[in-house]
């Protein structure tokens, strides 16, 4: 993966840091570069990442959120990669482009109108939505990057720009607040 990014912005780093100072740690992680590579190809906004602590409840990824929100009110974008429905074990590797399982539709249709309505809780504590939403994000390492949601002021509209699924099991959906 490389990147004509110029240096980071310190005082955007310093500004971060202060925000998180006791979640501070350096971490690699290929995210937000997948994204970026083709929204920004020049590389020439300053970027910080935060990655996923796999070990930590979604609570706690939905309150670093909150915690960020005041940095868009200086013009700083929050954005997270990430899928909503995220089973690589029933992904259609290598086959024709095949419809998407029931049940990742039914979750992504459960998201959309959650985030829509600013209903977070359900979201959060994801897991007793049930065997769609187990399905759906097995694991935490993708699911969490939606809790930028948090950032959002109340009012302010959320869209739907990219809606696909990809291999049957994983959702290309990205939501928009703004």
């Amino acid at each position: 993966m490389v990147t004509p990014a110029p240096i980071k912005s310190v005082h955007l780093t310093n500004t971060q840091r202060q925000r998180l100072e006791d979640l501070w740690f350096i971490y690699g992680n290929h995210g937000i570069w997948s994204v970026l590579c083709h929204v920004f190809p020049n590389a020439d906004v300053p970027v910080v990442q935060l990655s996923i602590d796999e070990t930590q409840p979604a609570k706690f990824h939905y309150e670093i959120a909150k915690r960020l929100a005041p940095l868009r009110t200086e013009g700083v974008r929050i954005i997270g990669s990430g899928n909503v429905v995220h089973y690589l074990h029933a992904y259609a590797w290598g086959q024709q482009r095949i419809e998407p399982f029931d049940w990742a539709v039914r979750f992504e249709a459960q998201v959309r109108e959650l985030l829509s309505a600013g209903n977070h809780e359900p979201l959060i504590n994801y897991e007793a939505l049930g065997r769609d939403a187990m399905l759906s994000a097995p694991t935490p390492d993708h699911y969490p990057l939606l809790y930028v949601a948090a950032a959002r002021t109340q009012g302010e509209p959320v869209i739907f720009p990219v809606e696909r699924f990809d291999g049957g099991s994983v959702s290309m959906l990205t939501v928009k607040i703004s």
